[in-house]
């Protein structure tokens, strides 16, 4: 029988916050709570660390939990003028050297990093991914959009970039699709008007809005034929949901056929969101049950 693990509210977690160096000098944040093998969890596109609370304190009583903040979020630095994903990687790689984790965890784009970084730092011994946000056939990602991003955000159009970005990312309701965007922006931008008034513990969507760029940006670099990846002899834990996205499954299919030590499970009715906390759409201590399964059974080996 399944051991039924409680989550509190994300606000009533506690912890501590810290930084690590990155390469290139920018200070890396992160949220820690919990005792025992390190576990880095790296969030996804339009999130922070406070998105997975609920999952770290599921975790802690097994793990000490190193909830990151990726640049441009929170505790962390901005994005260099000159982005690529090694970025990224020497963010993570600046974390796992500081904390000595070993462990790692990476949702969405958030995943697409950090399965970028097994490939090339030994110090990542075991690799669990939530949905890694990327195109199979690169020919199917969405290059216009992302450019049409780029110029709302340009023009200040901060609504009328973030209906372009989850349509870019298929992440909204079927409404989303069929409404025009004269309809649309202005009902979102009530939606961030309300938001910015209100107090809350996340990051409004004004302030992540443009993080989304870099998103865009990784997805672009790691999306295409995932043959790279056959090197990766990390022990991986594929995770998703069988109501997201088709091509969130299609790479994740992919990915099980050419990694050759990977697991994986799809958790029913579940979507993207699942892991982050329940009041955005997730269900933490499902996906926590599973982590906790494949670590543990890790670090008995």
């Amino acid at each position: 029988m399944a051991t039924k693990l409680s989550v509190a509210p994300a606000s009533a977690v506690r912890y501590t916050c810290d930084s690590a160096i990155s390469k290139d000098g920018t200070t890396i944040g992160y949220r820690q709570l919990g005792s025992g093998p390190g576990i880095v969890i790296v969030h996804g596109a339009m999130e922070s660390s406070q998105n997975h609370m609920q999952l770290a304190e599921a975790l802690a009583d097994a793990f000490t939990i190193y909830a990151l903040d990726r640049r441009g979020r929170g505790l962390s630095g901005p994005y260099g003028t000159q982005y690529s994903f090694q970025e990224d990687v020497d963010d993570l790689d600046a974390v796992l050297t500081k904390t000595g984790a070993r462990y790692v965890f990476g949702v969405s784009s958030g995943a697409i990093m950090s399965l970028q970084a097994a490939l090339s730092l030994p110090s990542i011994s075991k690799l669990a991914l939530y949905e890694p946000a990327f195109f199979v056939d690169d020919n199917a990602t969405p290059t216009a959009l992302v450019r049409r991003f780029d110029r709302e955000m340009a023009e200040g159009r901060v609504a009328a970039a973030m209906i372009t970005g989850m349509k870019g990312a298929q992440m909204g309701p079927p409404l989303l699709n069929a409404a025009p965007y004269w309809l649309l922006e202005p009902l979102t931008q009530m939606m961030m008007n309300s938001e910015e008034k209100r107090p809350s513990e996340y990051l409004s969507m004004k302030a992540l809005a443009p993080t989304l760029h870099y998103d865009f940006q990784l997805v672009a670099e790691m999306s295409g034929p995932v043959e790279r990846f056959r090197a990766l002899q990390t022990e991986t834990l594929l995770l998703g949901g069988s109501k997201s996205p088709a091509y969130l499954k299609a790479a994740l299919d992919a990915l099980e056929r050419t990694l050759p030590h990977a697991q994986r499970i799809e958790f029913p009715g579940l979507n993207h969101a699942a892991s982050g906390n329940t009041d955005r759409g997730g269900q933490p201590e499902v996906v926590a049950q599973a982590l906790r399964g494949f670590f543990v059974q890790a670090n008995s080996r």
